[in-house]
C-alpha cells in the first residue's frame, strides 16, 4: 500500500475509532465460548503450570490497525495475570515488521487466546485497510465533498466492531440498524408509492431521516417532490449522477440546510471510485469494505520460559 496522502494522525488517537466496550465484551465472550466449550483448551492443559511467556504482535503486511480493544479484552477474560501493552493505536498505518504490542503472562493462557485475538485483529485491521484504500483514492481525486460510507453488509454479530474499524480507516458510518432511520429501497416500494411511503414515514417517525433509493431520474424527482431527506442514487454512472445532482441543486442549492443528502452506491470499487469524484454527491457507500475485506496478516511471536508465571 502506498503512503496516505493525508497524515494518518487525523483520526488515530481519537476515541471515536473504538467500538462500544459492551459490544467488545460480548463479541469476545462469544468467540472464546466457541473455542473453549465444553472442555477447555486441551492442548494448553499439557503445558507446565509455571511456564511464562513474553509475546509480541507483529504486522506482516502494510495496512491500518483496528481491533486493539478486542485483543486486550480477549486476554482479560481469559486470565487477569496477562498484561497487554500497545505501542500503536487504532487508525495507525502499519508496515511489515511493525511491532504492535507486547503480551506477558502465563504461557498456557496466552496460547489459549492467541487465535481469538489474531482473528479479531486481522479481520478488523483488514476492514480498516480496505476502507483507508478507498479514502485515499478520494483524497487523491481532490473531492472534499464526497465521503465514504459503509453499509449494513456486515458479519452477523460484528457490526459495531466492523463499523468502528471503518472509522479507524478514515470513513464514516451509514445507519447502524433498521431503527436508526427509514430507508425505502426498491423492495419496499413494490406495494407502496414513494410519495405515500415518505409522507407516512414523516408522520409516524418525525425525528427520523427518510432515505429513498432511486435507480432512475424520474424516481429522484418523485422523491424530491415527496420531501425525502436523503436519496440513494443506485447503480448510476457518473453522468447520470451529475444529472440527478443538478436537479437537486436546482431545487435546493448546495449548502442550504434543507438540501437532501445525496448518496451513490452500486458496483463502485477501487477501479471506478475516482470517476465519481466531482459529481456533487455527498456520500458513496461500499459494502465491500466490510463484507469482502482481506484479513491483514498479523502474527504473535512467543518467547516461552519456565521461570514461573507472574
Amino acid at each position: 500500500m502506498s503512503e496516505p496522502s493525508v497524515p494518518p494522525t487525523r483520526t488515530a488517537a481519537a476515541e471515536v475509532v473504538h467500538p462500544p466496550i459492551g459490544a467488545v465484551r460480548d463479541a469476545v465472550r462469544r468467540a472464546l465460548a466457541e473455542d473453549l466449550e465444553p472442555l477447555g483448551d486441551l492442548s494448553a492443559m499439557l503445558l507446565p503450570g509455571d511456564a511464562a511467556a513474553t509475546a509480541a504482535f507483529v504486522s506482516r503486511a502494510d495496512g491500518v490497525l483496528a481491533g486493539t480493544r478486542c485483543v486486550t479484552e480477549t486476554f482479560a477474560q481469559l486470565d487477569d495475570r496477562i498484561e497487554v501493552v500497545w505501542h500503536v493505536v487504532d487508525g495507525e498505518w502499519l508496515v511489515p515488521g511493525h511491532h504492535l504490542a507486547d503480551v506477558t503472562g502465563p504461557l498456557a493462557s496466552i496460547l489459549t487466546g492467541e487465535r481469538t485475538a489474531l482473528n479479531f485483529l486481522g479481520h478488523l485491521s483488514g476492514v480498516a485497510t480496505a476502507t483507508a484504500t478507498l479514502v485515499e483514492i478520494l483524497e487523491r481525486a481532490g473531492d472534499d465533498r464526497l465521503h465514504l460510507w459503509d453499509t449494513r453488509k456486515t458479519t452477523p454479530g460484528m457490526r459495531a466492531l466492523e463499523k468502528a474499524a471503518v472509522r479507524a480507516g478514515g470513513a464514516q458510518n451509514h445507519r447502524g440498524n433498521l431503527s436508526e432511520w427509514v430507508m425505502l429501497k426498491d423492495n419496499h416500494l413494490t406495494l407502496v408509492s414513494i410519495t405515500d411511503a415518505v409522507e407516512r414515514a414523516h408522520r409516524l417517525w418525525p425525528g427520523r431521516l427518510v432515505h429513498v433509493e432511486c435507480d432512475r431520474f424520474d424516481q429522484l424527482v418523485t422523491a424530491l417532490d415527496a420531501g425525502a431527506d436523503a436519496v440513494l442514487l443506485d447503480n448510476m454512472d457518473p453522468d447520470e449522477v451529475r444529472r440527478c445532482v443538478d436537479e437537486v441543486d436546482r431545487r435546493v442549492p448546495h449548502g442550504d440546510r434543507g438540501r437532501p443528502l445525496i448518496e451513490i452506491s452500486g458496483g463502485i470499487d477501487a477501479t471506478t471510485l475516482a470517476s465519481y469524484a466531482g459529481c456533487g454527491a455527498d456520500y458513496v457507500s461500499v459494502g465491500a469494505i466490510t463484507n469482502s475485506a482481506k484479513v491483514l496478516d498479523v502474527g504473535l511471536d512467543i518467547d516461552a520460559t519456565e521461570r514461573g508465571a507472574p
